[in-house]
């Protein structure tokens, strides 16, 4: 997937002024935030859930390499061939080699962002190998030439009308308006597919260390279809999806629908362990297991491991109100929102993702929301430390910030220099007592008045109430 990051400025203002996608971002608050609400209603004790899921991710992350071994013995013994890649790179050519070995002509694929990460798509297609992505969003964004705007719902960005468009250009059928009719076309396209795959590729929600198991969450039957009827099945996630035990697992579901969809679970959970064995009626003969580092081992250790605990259900994209505002691709990468702003520069660099640390409000609801208690905020302040002390930030920005901190710790000249600031800028409003332009701070103001102040400091305020 093409990095667009430091397009965000840009690519979030084309967006604010699209209304066509404007609409179709309200979907997100209509659906998602109070689905979440009603499904966390149904828990005893959500914020007791939330802390034992934090417990299990942290116990996991602190522990990755016993766990990471104890999985690969696990799944070795059932037959499964565990790779390590370092660099999505080196995930890719192992795909490669695999689908080589295999003499792979076609892949079906679920959802999974890792290979998003990696652009497995267009390593497998410049080698020869057909590529149908099966997850109905990703399908629609494939014909589209497109990349998701959501990690949950990847085409939340599109309407009925433009699939509609797609499916009649793609597929050369009468068009279609209704949507239980386009998801009955679809079905018709797709299934002949993974009767005549070579090879399925998905994700991994969680690995299970004790059983060496990868384990799926899925909405649509796409995700079965694609690891159990291909004769061969490539999993590929994150080192970071480890999980001690399948009882960990069970706390985790709990969460994991409620904060993504609103639901209490998803409608299919499969548990994939091991190759076809001489009595099953399905399954893989050959299951290989790829666990991709790409950046993650090296925030072991540092401020940045807490988010390592992510369990990519999207919820603070959900609720954030930038997300809501621009949408997923102007963040220019695999993870949009709060998550993206921190996932982004920790991987792909923050010298090339230098805006996203600062698409937030600091409104706090990211936080609020996770499950696994990972405090968002925090984690985008340290990365505007980070981006100050590499003196990544514009010079006028750091100058600014320079002169700021040098009267804030003087207090008495902070005072002074404020209370002549608020007066003027309380003549700058006029009789509107509306500020259009704001000196310094044009971006302020490019999209809206700011209310004047009434030609007081906070301070002369406080003090005259206490006064009276």
């Amino acid at each position: 997937m093409q990095l667009t990051s430091q397009d965000f400025k840009q690519r979030a203002t084309d967006n604010l002024h699209n209304p066509k996608l404007q609409q179709a971002l309200k979907r997100v608050q209509i659906k998602f935030v109070p689905g979440r609400a009603e499904a966390i209603s149904d828990l005893d004790n959500f914020e007791a859930l939330r802390e034992a899921a934090k417990n299990i991710r942290d116990h996991a992350i602190t522990h990755l390499d016993v766990y990471l071994e104890r999985f690969e013995k696990e799944a070795t013994a059932r037959g499964a061939v565990v790779h390590w890649a370092e660099t999505v790179d080196e995930a890719n050519r192992i795909v490669l080699e695999i689908a080589a070995l295999h003499g792979v002509k076609k892949v079906v694929k679920s959802k999974s962002m890792v290979s998003e990460e990696c652009a497995l798509n267009d390593a497998l297609e410049a080698a020869d190998i057909k590529v149908v992505e099966t997850d109905l969003g990703e399908y629609i964004l494939q014909l589209a030439k497109e990349a998701p705007s959501h990690i949950v719902a990847p085409v939340i960005h599109k309407n009925k009308e433009d699939i509609s468009d797609l499916f009649e250009l793609h597929h050369k059928k009468p068009r279609v308006d209704d949507i239980a009719g386009l998801c009955r076309e679809a079905r018709e396209i797709l299934r002949p597919h993974f009767l005549s795959a070579d090879m399925g590729i998905s994700g991994a929600n969680f690995l299970v260390a004790e059983t060496g198991s990868a384990l799926i969450v899925t909405n649509e039957g796409n995700g079965r279809l694609t690891t159990t009827l291909p004769r061969v099945h490539v999993a590929i996630t994150g080192i970071e999806k480890i999980v001690p035990t399948l009882e960990d697992v069970t706390t985790l579901l709990r969460l994991l629908p409620r904060s993504a969809t609103g639901q209490s679970i998803t409608n299919y959970v499969s548990v994939l362990t091991g190759v076809k064995g001489g009595h099953d009626s399905d399954g893989p003969e050959h299951f290989h297991i790829i666990l991709l580092d790409a950046g993650r081992s090296k925030l072991l250790g540092t401020k940045m491991q807490e988010m390592l605990r992510c369990i990519r259900c999207g919820a603070c994209m959900n609720h954030c109100p930038v997300y809501q505002a621009v949408g997923g691709h102007a963040y220019g990468w695999v993870y949009p929102g709060p998550m993206g702003s921190i996932l982004t520069p920790l991987y792909v660099g923050i010298e090339n993702a230098l805006d996203l640390p600062n698409a937030s409000t600091f409104c706090g609801q990211c936080s609020v929301v996770c499950p696994v208690k990972i405090p968002l905020p925090d984690l985008m302040r340290h990365l505007r430390e980070q981006q100050m002390s590499q003196n990544l930030r514009p010079w006028q920005e750091r100058f600014a910030l320079r002169v700021w901190l040098f009267m804030a710790m003087r207090p008495a000249l902070y005072a002074f220099a404020t209370s002549i600031a608020v007066r003027l800028l309380a003549r700058w409003g006029g009789k509107n007592k509306l500020i259009q332009s704001l000196p310094l701070g044009a971006g302020w103001t490019a999209g809206r008045d700011l209310p004047a102040p009434d030609g007081r400091t906070f301070r002369e305020i406080y003090q005259m109430k206490r006064r009276n």
